[in-house]
């Protein structure tokens, strides 16, 4: 395996370094993806790079998939503008640290917003 040796002041790379895009002069062919593992190990090299071609999906979208798409962009939506709604903000805020240490609890304010958004999303379109 190749060995990787950053420049002064880089010591680790994590996540796509290049990306195939859309845009044909502002792209590659192929995805360069970095990865720095971070653990209790005598191997210090823990960096390793990845290349991977572009894949083009060979099948359309099906109406599953739609429905799975739509319903994390809702709620992602909901969440973010809920995040920011000072009227609720100091309820989620006794109602998160109320749970966070139960069995079960969220443990990131973020995390307990999506599942109060995705519960209320999930009975406003039931699946039949």
């Amino acid at each position: 395996m190749a060995n990787v040796v950053w420049s002064a002041g880089i010591d680790s790379v994590s996540g796509a370094l290049s990306k195939p895009g859309s845009n044909p002069q502002h792209s590659c062919e192929k995805m360069l993806l970095g990865t720095h593992r971070v653990a209790a190990t005598t191997n210090p090299k823990c960096n390793r790079l990845y290349l991977r071609k572009q894949v083009k999906r060979s099948t359309p979208i099906s109406a599953h998939e739609r429905d799975i798409r739509n319903r994390f962009t809702a709620v992602a939506t909901a969440v973010a503008a809920r995040a920011q709604d000072l009227t609720q903000m100091t309820q989620d805020q006794i109602a998160f640290n109320a749970q966070k240490d139960q069995p079960g609890g969220k443990k990131t304010m973020k995390k307990y917003l999506w599942s109060l958004e995705m519960a209320t999303y999930d009975a406003a379109h039931p699946q039949g």
